[in-house]
């Protein structure tokens, strides 16, 4: 008696440990979420540093009598720049996890990007 071999057909779609399923429901959102969290880490930290150049140079100006500078006012602007920068994270990370229903991996990907930032 000899063995036959059965030829089972294996559809790569309903199989979720297959390249093709993995690539596109957690590899590329992955991907995606990581340029993306390093992209706004370097532009956080591009704002910063304009912004506190900005500071700097309100200081000195202060400092000659250019102009006067309310430390109440300075608080309030930092204040909303900080609600501001929350808000757009947010943003940015509900809408990137409805890319796929695989969500975790673009949240993983964007705090792997925002640390190598």
């Amino acid at each position: 008696m000899t063995q036959q071999a059965i030829d089972i057909p294996s559809t790569s779609l309903n199989d979720i440990f297959s390249a093709p399923f993995l690539l596109g429901n957690v590899g590329a959102p992955f991907v995606i979420g990581m340029a993306v969290g390093y992209f706004a880490k370097k532009m956080l930290k591009t704002a910063l540093f304009v912004g506190g150049g900005l500071v700097v140079l309100m200081l000195i100006g202060e400092y000659y009598g250019i102009i006067t500078i309310n430390g109440a006012q300075l608080e309030h602007v930092a204040d909303a720049a900080t609600q501001a920068a929350k808000s757009s994270g947010n943003f940015l990370v509900d809408r990137l996890s409805a890319v796929t229903t695989r969500g975790v991996s673009v949240v993983a990907g964007i705090s792997l990007g925002f640390k190598l930032g």
